[in-house]
């Protein structure tokens, strides 16, 4: 990520610094003003030091610079991207790293909507500030999501209640809606293979279908789905299991629409053919646009009638699914206000910058693709609105009122899957854990914090 420097950002002058609380005027004055409600107040301390560098601080500032940006106040964003220019350095510390994405998130909004000098200067240069987001091969990205338990928590957990659920099914039909491009695939494959093998059964036919997803979110893959699906048939026939693969060309801005009209069509024919379905959504429904696109007049709607997610689910539950796993970050960025959208996003993707200090070296390449990922997110979090912006994440809490309105039942999982994530966990660095939460679904943690979300719904 590109770090930021004032040759862009010019420096405030006296006259600007003389509005602005505790700020400095060189490395070892500072300027005692009002200062703002809640912001530190001390005049002891320089730039760079331990108030500054709090992540408290850099948070207040951040809301300061969004508020300043919605009320169009050219001379105020100037001078709070100034500071958080200096303090907050792209190879700096986890907070200060964290702070620099939003600092460029804040940037590129600034750039969109503002009319004056300083933010027209920063649209001429917003070019510059894109994030490069790497695409992967398919070994790049099997490595890549090893690294961390981030993925593999969700791949462990659902692998472990989708071999438990198709027990007995001659046919299973997995609908892969993952974010990971079916990485978790090739370990199920193999572990229905192992089992067939101790039962000396043959193993069941595979039916494997995907969305063709097109709005380009990371990770990404450096081939087509049909590329992906040749490669992932030619696996499962190495191991004895005959696999089928689909892409249906659907969506999330419509709710996946296409693919759930073939679902639909497809319906009486396995219900026929006993045939097990296993939709297994992993991180990919918060792209589902929710009730607050649908809007009269600038009011959000109320209604869950208007909402593709609602409708989405209740298309799922018709198809009499064998099991619906639903795996998510455990966090809410569907506000409408700005600045509470930037405090929920603040305030959760301090974890993915805290984690990686533990597993990657700093200046390496695989942390440069890792950080960028969580940059994109920050900015699409914040620097867009309407259908652009497409990270919606909802709450564990929320998603589980969505499935059981839409006539699911929740159920547990079992204690050897449990126990399989626990082990996996144990791969990784101390400050991962893992909980349950309301006796049936799995929580991954990050020093004590909810991290992604793991549950399982079976129909009424």
């Amino acid at each position: 990520m590109m770090q930021f420097n004032e040759t862009f950002l010019p420096s405030p002058t006296m006259h600007q610094i003389s509005s602005f609380p505790n700020f400095v005027t060189s490395k070892n004055q500072t300027h005692r003003t009002r200062p703002w409600p809640g912001f530190p107040t001390s005049t002891t301390k320089a730039l760079g030091s331990s108030n500054f560098g709090d992540a408290n601080c850099m948070e207040q500032l951040l809301v300061h610079c969004a508020n300043a940006i919605e009320t169009n106040d050219a001379t105020l964003t100037q001078q709070i991207l100034w500071v958080l220019n200096n303090i907050a350095p792209s190879d700096g510390d986890s907070n200060q790293r964290l702070t620099c994405g939003f600092l460029r998130a804040l940037i590129a909004r600034a750039a969109k909507n503002g009319n004056c000098k300083v933010l027209a200067a920063m649209a001429s240069v917003n070019a510059n500030l894109g994030i490069n987001i790497h695409k992967f091969s398919i070994i790049e990205l099997a490595n890549f999501v090893d690294l961390t338990p981030w993925h593999r928590f969700g791949f462990t957990a659902a692998n472990g209640a989708i071999l438990e659920a198709v027990e007995g099914y001659s046919i299973i039909h997995i609908v892969d809606l993952s974010l990971t491009h079916c990485m978790q695939i090739p370990t199920l494959i193999d572990a229905i293979a192992t089992r067939h093998d101790h039962q000396s059964l043959p193993p069941p036919l595979i039916k494997l279908t995907v969305a063709g997803v097109t709005e380009g979110m990371p990770p990404m893959l450096d081939l087509s789905y049909q590329e992906l699906g040749m490669k992932l048939v030619n696996f499962a026939r190495s191991r004895n299991v005959v696999m089928e693969f689909r892409v249906i060309p659907s969506s999330s801005s419509d709710g996946f629409s296409s693919l759930i009209e073939h679902l639909r069509m497809q319906h009486l024919v396995r219900v026929e053919n006993n045939e097990a379905l296993v939709i297994n959504c992993h991180m990919m429904l918060h792209y589902i646009p929710e009730e607050t696109l649908f809007s009269s007049n600038g009011n959000a709607t109320t209604t869950t009638s208007s909402s593709l997610r609602t409708m989405f689910l209740k298309a799922l539950r018709n198809l009499e699914p064998t099991l619906v796993v639903l795996i998510d970050e455990d966090a809410d960025f569907t506000s409408n206000n700005l600045v509470s959208r930037l405090r929920s996003a603040y305030n959760y993707l301090w974890i993915p910058y805290d984690t990686v200090d533990t597993f990657l070296p700093k200046g390496s390449r695989q942390r440069q693709w890792y950080e960028a990922d969580i940059c994109w997110k920050i900015e699409n979090v914040i620097a867009h609105e309407g259908v652009q912006r497409i990270e919606r994440l909802e709450s564990k809490n929320r998603w589980v009122q969505r499935m059981r309105n839409s006539s699911f039942k929740g159920i547990s999982f079992s204690e050897d899957g449990f126990s399989e994530v626990k082990s996996m966990l144990d791969e990784h660095a101390a400050g991962w854990g893992l909980k349950r939460e309301d006796q049936e679904d799995l929580v991954l943690t990050w020093k004590g914090h909810n991290v992604v979300f793991a549950t399982l719904w079976v129909p009424f």
